[in-house]
Parts: structure tokens; sequence; C-alpha cells
């Protein structure tokens, strides 16, 4: 089981968007669809899906939040041609934030938005080996600008994990601040992640529409990583819960994945309304909701 995984919030397109990622990524599919209704979003479609062998959740609940780059999705390629080929698919209809072409650090790379607003990091890595095909990214700006190595640390001392290669802006970038995180990688829970920060002017900041779910076996486990993580009690609601840096988390238990995918749809009822009223997930009551008691 994969622990640690990205969840993206779409409008209505997440069975849509599911679909095109596993036509345009190798080794994909999608695993599950399940609807649930008495939400105040009405009914929402919860899709569950591999792309090139990573586990992936999107969701599809109402316009409540937009992506925007402060999240974005950098896929290793190993070819130029893999790079161009992705980037036409992944490009088309959407918003190129930087066009593809030869920069200082690859000789075949693009950033763009895609057709539903996602962001995608489309890069040839060359020589070097690629352990993950897809690295969920986080860019810090605005008022957490210069805490991207704290939070980097921070991650990985709550996971378990491990700072692995920082590069840092130099005093030629006149529009960063020297020794800021240019790019850096990071693992936790045996998966690779990033991290990055521009000191330009943004119209964007972390929101909902990305967060990460951790998958906890236990009370114990959920109550851990929520104390641990939790920083903001206003933005505490079914499992989700804020950090101190505005990035989102879900902390949800393995039990209410099956619960969920049981296919009873009075039973999935009853754990909906039940997990409607909880901030942090309890696993106890929501067994007695699926059981009826």
């Amino acid at each position: 089981m994969q622990k640690i995984t990205p969840h993206l919030w779409f409008d209505t397109e997440a069975k849509d968007a599911a679909e095109f990622y596993v036509s345009v990524f190798e080794n994909s599919r999608v695993k599950s669809v399940n609807t649930i209704s008495g939400t105040p979003s009405g009914d929402v479609d919860m899709v569950s899906l591999e792309l090139c062998g990573q586990d992936f959740s999107f969701i599809s609940a109402g316009p409540m939040f937009a992506f925007n780059p402060s999240v974005s999705f950098l896929v290793a390629c190993a070819t130029k041609d893999e790079a161009a080929a992705l980037w036409a698919k992944l490009s088309e209809g959407g918003k190129a934030l930087m066009e593809f072409g030869s920069y200082p650090f690859s000789e075949a790379y693009g950033w763009t938005a895609d057709r539903f607003g996602v962001s995608w990091q489309v890069m040839f890595v060359g020589e070097r080996p690629i352990t993950q095909k897809i690295t969920p990214t986080l860019m810090f700006v605005g008022d957490i600008v210069g805490k991207a190595e704290e939070a980097m640390r921070f991650y990985t001392s709550v996971f378990s994990g491990a700072v692995g290669e920082v590069m840092r802006y130099g005093s030629d970038q006149a529009a960063e601040t020297e020794g800021n995180i240019a790019h850096a990688s990071f693992t936790l829970k045996g998966r690779q992640f990033a991290i990055q920060e521009s000191a330009g002017p943004h119209e964007f900041s972390f929101n909902e529409a990305v967060s990460l779910i951790v998958r906890c076996e236990s009370q114990e486990e959920i109550d851990f990583f929520w104390k641990k993580l939790t920083a903001h009690p206003d933005s505490e609601q079914c499992g989700w819960l804020k950090d101190k840096y505005g990035f989102s988390w879900q902390i949800v238990p393995t039990a209410m994945d099956e619960m969920m995918a049981s296919g009873d749809q009075e039973k999935i009822g009853r754990v909906t309304q039940a997990f409607l009223k909880m901030k942090k997930f309890n696993i106890a009551e929501l067994k007695k909701a699926f059981a009826g008691l």
C-alpha cells in the first residue's frame, strides 16, 4: 500500500481527467470509481487510479478550489522525444507556464497547466536514473518564501524521511534570495517529493485542490500524524487539515477505504453521514456507523 497519495479535487471532471491521464501515461489504469451521496456537494465521484504505477486519488466535489502552480507534478523522461511527446499531449488545450525547449538544467523541458488546470513539469533528465516517474512538487511563494528548507526538514522528521539533493539560488539570480531553495528532493515513506520557492510576484498559494492523503492502519497512527501536522483548527474537517505552511493533508484510516469500496450504498451512506460530522477521524465510530450500531 502506498502510504502517501496525491489527491486532486475537480469540479465535475474527475472521471474525465482520470481517463485522459491514463491514456497519456504508460503503466496506468483506473482502479475504481465510487459515488457517494448526501454530502454538502451532493453526489460526489471518487476515482482511484495509477499513473506510471503510482497511486493517485481524484474527486469531483464542486468548484470550490482551483488548481494552480503551487503544486505541480514533475515527469522525468529518459529521452528528449519522450519529453516532447508528453508535452504535446499534456499542453494541448492548456496554458504554457514555461514553453517547451532547452534550458540550462535540461535540454528538453516545459511547464504547462493542462486542460483541467493541473500543472505538469515535463523534463528530460539525461543520464540520471529514474526511480520514480512522477514527483509531486511544492512551490513556496508569498509569505512562506524562505521556509522551504524548514518545511522539507519538518516533513522528513514527521514521516521518518530523508533529504536528497538541494540546489540553491546564487547571487546572480537577482529576482531570488541567495541561498533559498531553487529545487530540492526528499522522500517520505518511500515516495519522492520535491520542493522549490520563488520570491517573484505570484497571485496563488496552496489550497485544497491538491492535498496529500496519509493512510493509517490504526487510531494511534491517525492521532500521531494529526497532532504533528495540524496548525489551523478552522481548517479541520472530515479528516482534512492544514499544516503551518498552509498545505493540506488528509489523515484517513485504511478501514474507511474498505468501507467505501464495499458497494453497499446503505452502509456507505451511514459512514458518510458519520464522517461529515468529524474533524479528526474516529475509526471506532466509523465502524459502528458501517455496522448500523
